[in-house]
């Protein structure tokens, strides 16, 4: 069976229309029966979604669509979409963005190299988080130069003096992608609220997001296992290794 004609017996099986599966994406009906009948093929951003509203998962809509055997997604890349799929609608808005910003990024570095590397700058944390950031108003493009790290894949302007003496207020942090390991700096969305935090996760499960001044202990957060509440991590902010509170 294709790919599309999963899609139209998932959707069956659910007994959703046509239009409901569309309103359900954010797109016309037209484009669900595309997706059906294989005129055309849903995006990675669209993809997501199609799997969520269908309450399947990658494996059932691609099987017999690739060699026996081959997996459709890596363990990882399965995880993550796991995770995904526990965040509150807004925890979701605030990734597609964020992945449409990083997306946006590499096709820009795919330019050709006459052509300067720019990275999105947001003027908060918040805005990094915006289901749909405004250009020149939430954020702005910066260009990679001599002063900005090579890695950088975003930028954000912090705000409060939680971080200080390591990221005083207004100043601005470079992130990328690396997977965190504890003592890192990150940005973290939790329960929809955007963060600049250290990062910790104990052997018990328990996450802990500490800020660096210490006197600002009380805007620490914690996460302990089980606490059903929602951690995005944005991205690890490009600093040098810095000691864990009360671990020096």
């Amino acid at each position: 069976m294709a790919f599309g004609d999963r899609i139209k017996a998932r959707r069956e099986e659910l007994a959703l229309s046509r239009p409901q599966l569309a309103d359900r994406l954010g797109v016309t009906p037209s484009t669900v029966s595309n997706y059906e009948t294989g005129v055309s093929f849903p995006k990675e951003e669209m993809m997501l979604r199609l799997f969520d509203c269908l309450e399947t998962d990658p494996n059932t809509l691609f099987q017999d669509s690739f060699r026996r055997g081959a997996d459709v997604l890596t363990e990882r890349e399965r995880q993550l979409l796991e995770q995904y799929r526990s965040l509150s609608p807004l925890g979701r808005e605030s990734v597609q963005t964020m992945v449409e910003a990083l997306r946006a990024c590499q096709q820009e570095s795919a330019a050709p190299e006459q052509e300067p590397r720019v990275i999105p700058l947001y003027r908060t944390p918040a805005a990094a988080g915006y289901a749909a950031p405004v250009f020149g108003e939430d954020f702005d493009y910066l260009q990679v130069t001599d002063g900005v790290p090579q890695a950088a894949e975003f930028a954000v302007r912090i705000q409060g003096d939680s971080m200080v003496p390591y990221i005083p207020d207004g100043s601005v942090v470079y992130v990328n992608r690396d997977p965190l390991k504890a003592g890192d700096v990150g940005i973290f969305c939790v329960d929809g609220d955007i963060f600049c935090k250290q990062y910790y996760k104990d052997p018990a499960g328990t996450v802990y997001l500490f800020s660096l001044n210490r006197a600002r202990a009380d805007a620490d957060v914690v996460l302990t296992a089980g606490s059903g509440r929602t951690l995005a991590c944005f991205g690890r902010v490009i600093l040098h290794a810095l000691p864990l509170p009360g671990r020096t």
